[in-house]
């Protein structure tokens, strides 16, 4: 197959693999820095860091360096003996995120799977009941898996699955009335992402998080917050939550966690993790393996000691500044959410075309919904690439919203 072209290769790809995706027409085969190159080597500016994931850029010889060494030791154990890869990053994602248990999974919808089953637990610990309910947000998204699906704030995700697991209530997200009215003696979580992702790039206000805190410390309800998306530096902090001044009970990690390799987490505090998961309880053949270890192990190591959140709060309000000209520009552009370098640009209108025509140009864009652009860029990204990301950004709106 390697003397293909690439419509060939999407041709074979249609034939081979399931019809679960609406890809972009490009085979990518490999990235430096910002960009990536497709196999007839045209170059695009990466605004999608393979949806958050790669923060470090493409081509980091210190990460790339970590992989390779652990490769030539050993790839995977299982979970029945330990390996010092998965211990140091267990130590450093305590450190770097304030939780005290670390569970290491092989993606962020296995995290909210973990991160259910522990508020399940800890349920049935305290007084001995199954029928415990979980409240999650309107428009939020968790993950494909069927516990993840069943706290997706979105029925378009769900309607086709159900039922799902049951007992779970839906509040409206930034409405704190709206999830006390949902609270009562069954209640043992609130989940809800930091910053919401598919749901349109909105951050949570002060007053609805800490609120939700409030409400957690008064009745003994677990608060876990998702931060797949949203953590591991995107927002300008080393976790979007750090921001509001309080701590969850629970948080899922993934994405840029591994920067390519597919591991995530659920971590909690002490108290959660001495009263819910015990051994039988939870499990996984892959989860913690040496290799992904090394690879977070080796992104902790890098996102403390180079303040990569603390570049991106500041490279994130230059990129707010430049959206903010484009929306003004463009009567089309209804609204400018997100926060650090994770925001977004609300439409009128469907983005798709927009988004087609970035991509004919070398920029590669994400949407979040039908009608808003994503932008979630590696998180090295500089004012000058912004700058050449906006030239591309204008052309592409002015060409097809006319």
């Amino acid at each position: 197959m390697t003397d293909m072209n690439m419509k060939e290769y999407i041709e074979e790809a249609e034939k081979d693999l399931l019809h679960t995706y609406n890809r972009y027409r490009i085979v990518l085969d490999k990235g430096e820095g910002v960009h990536l190159y497709d196999i007839e080597g045209k170059e695009y500016l990466d605004f999608v860091a393979g949806i958050s994931v790669f923060a470090l850029g493409y081509g980091n010889k210190e990460y790339n360096d970590a992989l390779k060494n652990q490769i030539d030791k050993v790839i995977h154990t299982s979970n029945y003996y330990y390996n010092v890869p998965a211990i140091e990053a267990a130590k450093a994602l305590k450190k770097y995120s304030g939780m005290d248990r670390v569970f290491f999974t092989n993606s962020g919808a296995e995290a909210i799977e973990g991160a259910i089953k522990t508020a399940r637990k800890y349920g049935f610990n305290k007084d001995g009941r199954t029928d415990h309910e979980i409240i999650a947000m309107n428009h939020s998204f968790h993950g494909r898996t069927m516990g993840a699906l069943s706290v997706t704030g979105n029925p378009h995700y769900r309607d086709a699955f159900e039922p799902g697991i049951g007992n779970i209530r839906f509040a409206d997200y930034n409405d704190l009335e709206s999830v006390k009215k949902l609270v009562n003696d069954k209640t043992i979580a609130i989940l809800l992402e930091t910053v919401q992702g598919e749901g349109g790039l909105t951050p949570a206000t002060d007053e609805f998080i800490k609120g939700i805190r409030q409400i957690c410390d008064e009745k003994d309800i677990l608060m876990i917050c998702d931060e797949i998306q949203c953590g591991m530096g995107r927002t300008g902090y080393p976790f979007a939550f750090m921001k509001y001044g309080i701590k969850p009970d629970v948080i899922t990690v993934a994405k840029a966690l591994g920067c390519g390799v597919p591991i995530g987490a659920f971590a909690m505090t002490e108290k959660v993790g001495s009263s819910s998961l015990v051994a039988g309880d939870h499990g996984t053949t892959y989860g913690g393996n040496p290799l992904c270890c090394a690879a977070a192990a080796k992104v902790l190591e890098i996102m403390e000691r180079d303040d990569i959140p603390g570049k991106a709060l500041k490279t994130g309000e230059y990129l707010w500044k430049k959206l903010d000209e484009v929306a003004a520009e463009f009567t089309q552009i209804k609204e400018h959410r997100g926060r650090g370098l994770m925001q977004g640009l609300v439409f009128d209108r469907p983005v798709g075309d927009i988004i087609n025509k970035a991509l004919e140009k070398g920029l590669i864009l994400i949407n979040a919904g039908s009608d808003i652009i994503r932008f979630v860029p590696p998180l090295i990204i500089t004012e000058a690439d912004i700058d050449a990301m906006i030239v591309i950004l204008k052309e592409a709106i002015a060409e097809t919203v006319k």
